[in-house]
């Protein structure tokens, strides 16, 4: 299955009311190994972003003027898209302003294009009842590193996503575990063992041992000014 890790960044929070992309990053994943084919674009909004906006991504408008409008990398992000599943955090808010930017074209919608769309958030609410469900809270409660995060950033939060992802999806419930082969994908079966026909060798102290042994409980009954535990639990 191909799987792709969807962020963006934006100039405001309503797609309805003209804000535009800023940023799109998106990390593949085939058959649950990352493959590194990733893609990553700075647009040029046509706009302003707004304070607050830019207070997240800290994308500047000098930054993005001489950057590619959405129009100019439809056709490599929709052929990038095409049949795969897509995986995003609070989904409905980066959908809306990919559908926003694709019908400004009149280019359909996003469900066009690929084979579904998986919404992390409510994954991660169902998995962790009244919990914080932020991408930063699954990060610390899933042990994903996110140290280079200062700011947020598309293809930075994508990955961070595929990480998130891996960790609420690893339960286990059989034998058969995930390993790469020479084509990067496969399973193992483990063989169940018969541990009745190993003969099992017992290894016991020589004297020498014992007496060093000794010495060491004897060290340390002086130590602590009474008798070792060891030796309490013999007795």
């Amino acid at each position: 299955m191909r799987q792709l890790f969807f962020d963006t960044e934006t100039t405001g929070l309503s797609a309805e009311n003209g804000d535009r992309i800023v940023e799109i990053g998106l990390v593949e994943m085939v058959d649950r190994r990352l493959t590194g084919d990733d893609r990553h674009w700075y647009l040029n909004p046509g706009r302003a972003s707004h304070p607050d906006a830019l207070r997240v991504h800290g994308l500047s408008d000098e930054f993005l003027a001489d950057k590619p409008r959405f129009e100019h990398i439809a056709d490599e992000l929709l052929q990038y898209l095409a049949g795969a599943e897509l995986l995003i955090h609070n989904a409905a808010f980066d959908i809306g302003f990919l559908d926003a930017e694709l019908q400004r074209l009149g280019r359909g919608r996003t469900a066009d294009f690929v084979a579904g769309v998986v919404d992390t958030l409510g994954m991660a609410r169902e998995m962790f009842p009244g919990k914080s469900a932020s991408l930063d809270a699954l990060c610390k409660r899933l042990e994903v590193d996110r140290s280079a995060r200062t700011l947020h950033g598309a293809l930075l939060d994508a990955g961070l996503l595929a990480q998130v992802y891996i960790r609420l999806t690893r339960g286990q419930d059989s034998l058969v575990i995930e390993v790469g082969n020479e084509r990067g994908s496969g399973t193992f079966a483990a063989e169940a063992v018969d541990l009745r026909r190993f003969v099992l060798p017992v290894l016991r102290a020589s004297d020498e041992e014992i007496a060093a042994h000794e010495a060491v409980l004897d060290a340390l009954d002086e130590a602590c000014k009474g008798r070792a535990v060891w030796r309490q639990a013999l007795a």
